[in-house]
């Protein structure tokens, strides 16, 4: 075999903060590439490796095709040998939108429609009856059969339960030639004008036949001729009435129930998709779930006045129409604009916030007159609710605001039409089987083939088995407490990517090229051996595999290890060490230290004891939670730990944050059912610090996140020479006219738009990348421009503001959770979750804090290396050691072994969880046999 087919080389590689260098990564093998966090790990794997693998990818498609893909640019390397197709399963890559759920990702679902489609049974969701349906011959055997002798009259129905006067669809009966309609159950002539009661609803069938059936030839011949015109009129209906008996009976080419008439249309795979028309709720559009007002978003504060801005859209009262109306609507309820709300009356509210119309008279006594008075007001909560269903997207942001998420009440969160939900297979409809934890699925489906009738086993044999082998896939990745109803939009950054990769294993690809970003991510200990074994089986099957990863389980089983240093930032960006996992325990480097034991997070000497004070929450019963009471013992650190889905999120993030949040700040998140709390006038506020982005846009960077570069704006503008020439800190701003380059709005980049050819994004030539224009940049503090200062990294930055308290607190926090090697101006988009949430917390902690502040912190070692973990806990224990209440989830044992108090949630994930295993001190925990944590946390800490 030559180099080139058993390994992929790169020369040069010089994206971020590589240096230049040049790595051989052996093929079908499973690589680890690991080291600090921000040495330079993804640089390598993601923005040259992979980018370079769709780059060439893309370069297959014709220049026309190109030009609707937008641009991929060359990453910075020199050349790549061997690389096979790429496909990256990344944290951030799973669909934001309401309709994709765990079942659309993994096609689960698209196989269970096809299930339903062709081999469920359909029930009538009047009686519960099964449907049936016929042929028209079968149709003609059966009134023959079931009528010999008899007098029938055959119908044809076409208004079923609907108001409505119909005089237009008489007309139309009359012009194609028939005489006779039956209305509510009376047959009738047609006349000219004929009409019914408009407010009423109204049965109405037409007349196509009447004949007694004596089993002549010609009797035949005029039966089935009746039978196809009351077909297509009554579309696929037909009625036929005993003249004796006036029984009705429904005969029908589509599956109909047989005693009320009820039919549905034959089942295709898009009846059971939420996202077609076909199968969709009528209701919420197949989401689900629906936006309603809220009252109490809507008047915040009922001791208010409407004078005084009661109502929360419409604030203190100016000199507006809409005030007027409130005026009017005063006089005719009697009260004034200046009355607290709760003491306006109750049929004034309804109109207020719903509407109303009315006319009234008002008699002045002073002058003896009368006045007319009209009111015609839509409501404050029905405008809100029509400008939510408008098109402006912000007016939908402003609407929702005052809005809640709630169960759709027609389909209650199936998301399907009420037809679709009476197809069943061995009993379950398919909105059952997609409310089903996985573990729960896959119970049902093993007997399932034994207990369908012949024809189903036939038709569904082979969908069956798709379906369980993508199942077992999902199992094997850890992921046995999910339901496939549950959106994509809820999942963690760890649970999406294991979905996609149980996705993967599921295509069966050979030859592929995997590259996986922290797969462990928010994975218990118990269930990384499963994760581990779907890699090497991905591997096995003939793939290569990298992943980015630091948990050292991963480390031990890869066979060729990447270590990338030695520090973080311009610091890192090295090839340190590479070989199996054995030859790097030999190397001097961070992660070999931390690997072999030479180095390590110590475990506290002693716990802390804490304040004495506690906060309870009792009876929680949200999701899987299995109506628990938790004490929170403030004045410690605390670890919430317990395997995937176990409750964990919705105890802390779902139940006790939003009841903190209401009640320091007025939050408005509804908090899952509990029944009592205790204990929070010993707090006086919460922060909550999780990983979602701290910006959207290129243009947001930690300076204007931590609000940094306020202060430095300020800064430059009280420079003499600034304030000769009059500029204020706007001026230094990149996202305002004024200062900023104009040629590329502050961007520093302009995009070239080639037809035919990817877009090319070059340097600015008026700024040359610098973001501002000539005069400001000539305005210069210690010998830097602004510009200078956004490309300083933090740590640079340390030193050179070491003389203004107000930017080298806050810069100082930054460097303190370990992110010395970002630029001050380092676009927030490409930040990783882990560095988004070390922001968050450096804000927080350069904030002057009272000793008294409950801080929740979900998974903060997501993304770290050991030594950051050090750094991170260090930290940590600062906010600890001055009083705070530090809460968090965490996996990671590093960290359960140095807080003082555990709450482990289990004891299984799903419907196996919710239940509250053990708490205590580490020291106590590992004593319990039936915690998995305390399993695992024994032989740490041992």
């Amino acid at each position: 075999m030559s180099p080139f087919n058993d390994s992929i080389e790169v020369k040069g590689a010089r994206v971020h903060n590589l240096k230049n260098i040049d790595v051989t990564i052996p093929r079908d093998k499973l690589v680890v590439i690991t080291g600090l966090s921000g040495s330079g790990k993804s640089s390598l794997a993601f923005d040259t490796i992979y980018a370079e693998g769709q780059r060439r990818y893309i370069e297959t498609f014709s220049a026309y095709a190109r030009q609707f893909l937008g641009s991929l640019e060359r990453p910075d390397v020199d050349k790549i040998d061997g690389l096979s197709p790429v496909i990256a399963i990344e944290q951030k890559t799973t669909s934001k939108s309401p309709r994709s759920t765990v079942g659309t990702i993994t096609e689960i679902y698209d196989f269970l429609r096809l299930l339903y489609a062709r081999a469920a049974d359909a029930y009538s969701y009047e009686t519960g009856e099964k449907m049936v349906s016929y042929n028209d011959e079968q149709i003609k055997d059966l009134i023959l059969a079931s009528y010999q002798g008899k007098r029938i009259n055959i119908l044809s129905p076409v208004v079923r339960s609907r108001k409505g006067h119909y005089r237009e669809l008489f007309e139309q009966i009359a012009k194609q030639g028939f005489v006779k309609v039956r209305t509510d159950g009376d047959i009738v002539d047609i006349e000219k004008g004929m009409k019914l009661d408009r407010y009423k609803t109204h049965d109405i069938e037409i007349v196509i036949d009447r004949l007694k059936i004596d089993g002549s030839e010609n009797n035949d011949k005029r039966l089935m001729e009746s039978i196809n015109t009351a077909m297509y009129h009554g579309e696929d209906v037909l009625m036929v009435i005993d003249q004796d008996t006036n029984e009705p009976r429904f005969f029908s080419r589509n599956l109909m129930c047989p005693s009320t008439g009820i039919s549905y249309p034959n089942p295709e795979p898009n009846n059971f998709s939420f996202n077609s028309p076909k199968g969709a709720c009528y209701n919420c559009n197949g989401i689900g779930e629906l936006y309603v007002v809220n009252e109490r978003k809507l008047v915040p504060d009922e001791t208010l006045s409407i004078k005084n801005g009661a109502l929360a859209p419409h604030g203190p009262q100016k000199k507006s129409w809409i005030f007027k109306q409130f005026e009017t609507i005063a006089q005719r309820y009697e009260f004034s604009l200046n009355d607290a709300w709760k003491d306006i009356p109750e049929a004034a509210k309804q109109v207020i916030l719903y509407g109303g119309k009315d006319k009234f008279t008002v008699e002045s006594k002073l002058l003896g007159v009368t006045r007319d008075y009209k009111i015609d007001f839509e409501g404050v909560a029905s405008f809100i609710e029509s400008q939510y269903n408008s098109d402006s997207t912000s007016l939908r942001r402003w609407a929702k605001d005052y809005m809640n998420k709630v169960e759709c009440p027609v389909c209650e969160g199936s998301r399907l039409k009420k037809e679709s939900l009476y197809f069943k297979v061995d009993g379950k409809s398919i909105a059952d089987l997609v409310r089903m934890d996985v573990v729960e699925l896959s119970v049902w489906l093993d007997g399932l083939q034994a207990r369908l009738t012949a024809k189903q086993q036939q038709i569904g044999a082979e969908i069956i088995k798709e379906i369980k082998s993508r199942v077992q896939f999902l199992l094997d990745v850890g992921l046995t407490y999910l339901n496939l109803n549950r959106s994509s939009k809820s999942l963690s950054g760890g649970e999406a990517q294991r979905i996609r990769l149980a996705t993967q294993i599921g295509s069966q690809l050979v030859g592929v090229l995997y590259i996986l970003d922290e797969p462990s991510i928010g994975l218990h200990q118990r269930d990384n051996e499963k994760l581990i074994n779907s890699l090497v089986s991905l591997r096995d099957v003939g793939n290569s595999v990298i992943v980015v990863e630091h948990d050292k389980d991963m480390i031990e089983r890869a066979d060729h290890v990447i270590d990338i240093g030695p520090f973080a930032g311009k610091y890192g960006g090295e090839i340190i060490s590479e070989g199996t996992p054995k030859a790097l325990l030999k190397q001097n480097t961070l992660t070999a230290a931390y690997l072999n034991g030479e180095k390590e997070i110590e475990i506290p000497k002693t716990r802390r004891k804490g304040n004495g004070k506690k906060l309870v929450l009792k009876g929680c019963t949200g999701n899987n939670l299995k109506n628990i009471d938790v004490e929170f013992p403030l004045g410690k650190m605390i670890g919430v730990t317990g395997v995937s889905g176990s409750g964990k999120s919705t105890l802390i993030n779902e139940t006790l944050y939003p009841i903190l949040n209401a009640h320091y700040f007025n939050g408005v998140k509804k908090p899952m059912p509990y029944k009592s709390i205790t204990g929070l006038e010993h707090l006086d506020k919460v922060i909550d610090i999780n990983q979602s982005p701290i910006g959207r846009t290129p243009r947001s960077n930690p300076a204007t996140y931590t609000k940094t570069f306020d202060e430095i704006r300020s800064l430059f503008a009280k420079i003499p020479e600034a304030m000769i020439r009059g500029y204020k800190p706007g001026r230094f701003s990149f996202n305002v006219k004024g200062g900023r380059c104009e040629t590329c709005q502050g961007g520093g980049l302009r995009v070239i738009e080639m037809n035919f050819l990817p877009d090319v994004y070059v340097e600015c030539e008026t700024c040359q990348g610098k973001r501002f224009n000539r005069e400001t940049l000539e305005i210069r503090y210690k010998g830097k421009s602004i510009s200078d200062v956004l490309d300083m990294t933090i740590e640079e930055a340390v030193d050179f503001f070491e003389n203004i308290p107000k930017i080298h607190r806050k810069l100082k926090t930054i460097k303190d959770v370990g992110l010395g090697y970002i630029t001050l101006g380092q676009q927030s988009t490409t930040l990783s979750g882990g560095e988004a949430q070390r922001i968050k917390l450096a804000t927080e902690l350069s904030k002057r804090d009272t000793g008294n502040t409950f801080y929740i912190l979900d998974e903060p070692t997501t993304g770290l290396h050991f030594e950051d973990i050090r750094v991170l806990m260090k930290v940590l224990n600062k906010l600890a050691d001055k009083g705070n209440t530090v809460l968090i989830i965490e996996h990671n044992l590093d960290v359960i072994k140095t807080v003082d108090y555990i709450i482990d949630i289990g004891y299984e994930g799903g419907k196996g969880g919710g239940n509250l295993v053990a708490k205590g001190t580490p020291e106590a925990i590992i004593k319990d046999k039936k915690s998995y944590t305390a399993k695992f946390l024994k032989k740490e800490m041992m």
